[in-house]
């Protein structure tokens, strides 16, 4: 047995989870440090960045995609975008079903834990499903992206920017070859509607995606479909008519519009946040009553095993119907007609809990070393851990602490809290229960 494989063995499938997001990160970082990468120079902390950004599936730059980097390393940050998207695990997995081998015990574990799936059972064939889903609904929208941009830039350009970008909508990066990011395309429902749905699809969960196709009826869904699919009805609905009506009357952003125009952007820029971070307003210039609205959303972040991250969508609505089961006296937390166990109360609230951590020492250690308005410091923090990509125009103003400290808030928002929380702690089991006492609360 070699010391690798010795070593694979002895970790634990969140410890090799969060190892092979490193690796990935680390691989990256010396590609696109490469001078075939960079159309000037570029250093090894914004290397770094860029490579984990791509991979964490952020869209936080301290270099401008479209003008810092060749086309070469722009192909080099949407391969780790779509590896850090549909997860490394499960492309290898993939790979190797290709090849016709046998996927065995502790590759099926790590898949698992990497799709965030309470059984084992059936995660091969997700895996198959989940990969050839992926590339359909990228090569869709390529395909639409391509009717705007081929006759716009050529046919070259064009379908390189199609394919960028409808990988990086479809993984929930927020990556844009533009400096402005899509502002300039802010009215064109062609833009809106395939970048949007590709996010969007990408961001509710692929074993949402799967239980739909599988069932077809609402009332045979899994209960976790049934609450991906009304919270993100709902929620959607709610900012889209919460940003127009903050944004209607900010001449900055939405007012000289046109009413079709208003909609889109209200439209794109509610639903963004939960999910990609691409933008078609300037963020910086929207109210601050919409931005607190924003960083609400991207802590909350979209479905379990999805392409997006924060505490997820799911985990807000349990934490919130848990509330309200005390508030109202009940004595089983319900959704659906079915029972929620307690050990998903105690999941979400310590998922909530460790997000609030990182969120806040994130906060405050950036506004030890940062020379910026607070509220800058605070909306960078929480798309930093939603791994969302807006930003108020920080990132590219951050100190190389600053840097390093988004790097590892990404970091942890992609890979989750408590997988991490897992893989540093050494499960402790004991048999004595102690007497029950009383606490004091609220």
């Amino acid at each position: 047995m070699t010391f690798l494989s010795w070593l694979m063995r002895s970790m634990t499938p969140p410890q090799i989870l969060a190892s092979g997001f490193i690796i990935v990160i680390a691989i990256g970082t010396a590609l696109l440090m490469l001078p075939v990468s960079v159309t000037g120079s570029i250093s090894f902390i914004d290397a770094l960045f860029t490579a984990a950004s791509a991979t964490t599936v952020t869209g936080l730059v301290t270099v401008s995609p479209g003008n810092g980097f060749t086309v070469f390393g722009q192909t080099v940050i949407m391969v780790m975008i779509q590896l850090g998207g549909l997860g490394f695990m499960a492309v290898t997995v993939f790979i190797v079903l290709l090849l016709g081998k046998r996927i065995g015990l502790r590759s099926r574990l790590l898949v698992q834990e990497s799709l965030n799936q309470p059984a084992m059972g059936g995660v091969v064939k997700l895996v198959k499903i989940l990969v050839i889903f992926s590339l359909t609904v990228e090569s869709a929208a390529a395909a639409a992206l391509a009717t705007q941009w081929v006759p716009e830039y050529g046919w070259s350009e064009g379908l390189f920017y199609s394919v960028f970008h409808a990988v990086s909508a479809f993984n929930n990066a927020g990556f844009a070859l533009w400096d402005s990011n899509l502002m300039q395309y802010a009215g064109n429902p062609a833009v809106n509607i395939a970048i949007s749905s590709s996010f969007i699809i990408g961001g509710i969960g692929f074993t949402v995606l799967y239980d739909v196709w599988e069932k077809r009826k609402f009332r045979t869904l899994t209960l976790h479909s049934k609450l991906m699919i009304v919270g993100t009805l709902v929620l959607n609905a709610a900012a889209v008519t919460i940003v127009f009506l903050f944004e209607y009357i900010n001449p900055q952003t939405t007012t000289s519009l046109s009413l079709g125009e208003q909609l889109w952007t209200s439209y794109f820029q509610a639903v963004s946040p939960r999910t990609a971070g691409f933008n078609t307003v300037n963020i910086a210039d929207m109210q601050i009553q919409t931005i607190v609205f924003i960083m609400m959303l991207m802590f909350i972040g979209a479905g379990s095993a999805s392409t997006a991250s924060g505490i997820k969508l799911t985990t807000f609505l349990v934490i919130v119907l848990a509330a309200v089961k005390y508030i109202k006296r009940e004595e089983d937390l319900t959704a659906f007609r079915r029972r929620i166990a307690p050990a998903i109360i105690e999941r979400a609230l310590a998922i909530t809990v460790l997000g609030f951590a990182v969120v806040f020492s994130g906060i405050f250690i950036l506004s030890l070393t940062e020379q910026a308005p607070f509220e800058q410091i605070v909306f960078e923090v929480f798309s930093a851990f939603g791994t969302v990509g807006l930003t108020m125009g920080l990132t590219e103003a951050l100190s190389t602490i600053g840097k390093v400290v988004i790097i590892g808030i990404m970091f942890v928002g992609r890979v989750g809290s408590v997988t991490l929380a897992f893989s540093l702690a050494k499960p402790k089991k004991t048999h004595v229960r102690y007497p029950q006492g009383d606490i004091f609360t609220g």
